[in-house]
């Protein structure tokens, strides 16, 4: 499924602060990743699903992505910026940000996670559920560092755990990607919520937030050991596809 007609929202306004004694005065979305910034990884894995138009949700050194955005976003693909001046946390930027948002639903992302996973496919499996909003989920080794989320047989989160600090126990966890519909988006428009995480989704009647989870490699690029992750990841990415077009 082409993503043509999907807007894809980049919440990348955070401070960085894990990775900070790493990147110095460099976004965190610009981090380098097998010596390019992690923006152009992910710009160009968003255009081989289709994606045609990005909203970056900025805040903290926000000229220098703007900049560097001006010079090296991939033909065919439109950026569109929205930038706030104070910390506003992830659903308070969406908030910001909600007028750019065309596309019903839109396709949101953490700046600072990346999971390989089938975009047109989450789209696919959010329409069939009639949700209006739906998590895309990863299965991984150590599900107590994120926090867990427990989801029915019909695809649907029924509870969502906080971080558990502990030895190391596989499960399921929220992979930082999101449909919204429009309808979630203009409710969201609406509260004084901060995180879209804890304000919107952990607050939600359980079962009315759907679900779709993938085994593709999960990478936090918040610390300086996960950008080496994120590298090796983005390789075998970018090998599969030529292998596919081949």
């Amino acid at each position: 499924m082409s993503l043509e007609g999907i807007d894809v929202a980049v919440l990348a306004g955070g401070l960085g602060t894990r990775i900070r004694s790493v990147l110095g005065d460099t976004p965190k979305v610009l981090a380098p990743v097998d010596r390019r910034p992690y923006l152009a990884w992910l710009l160009d894995w968003l255009a081989a699903f289709g994606v045609r138009r990005v909203v970056l949700c900025l805040g903290h050194l926000s000229d220098r992505v703007i900049d560097w955005a001006k010079e090296h976003t991939p033909a065919g693909l439109e950026i569109a910026v929205s930038v706030e001046t104070e910390p506003m946390g992830t659903a308070g930027a969406l908030r910001l940000a909600r007028s750019l948002f065309h596309s019903d639903p839109i396709v949101v992302m953490n700046g600072d996670t990346f999971v390989a996973a089938d975009l047109g496919r989450f789209v696919r499996v959010h329409r069939a559920l009639g949700s209006e909003m739906t998590l895309l989920c990863a299965e991984v080794a150590d599900a107590g560092r994120y926090g867990r989320v427990e989801i029915d047989p019909g695809d649907r989160i029924v509870r969502f755990s906080e971080k558990e600090p502990g030895p190391a126990l596989a499960g399921t966890i929220n992979a930082g990607v999101y449909a919204l519909s429009r309808r979630s988006l203009d409710r969201l428009a609406a509260t004084s919520a901060r995180s879209i995480e804890r304000d919107i989704f952990m607050t939600a009647p359980p079962g009315s937030i759907g679900a779709m989870v993938t085994r593709g490699d999960f990478i936090d690029i918040g610390t300086p050991e996960s950008l080496l992750q994120a590298g090796e990841a983005f390789r075998t990415i970018a090998a599969s596809r030529a292998e596919r077009t081949a």
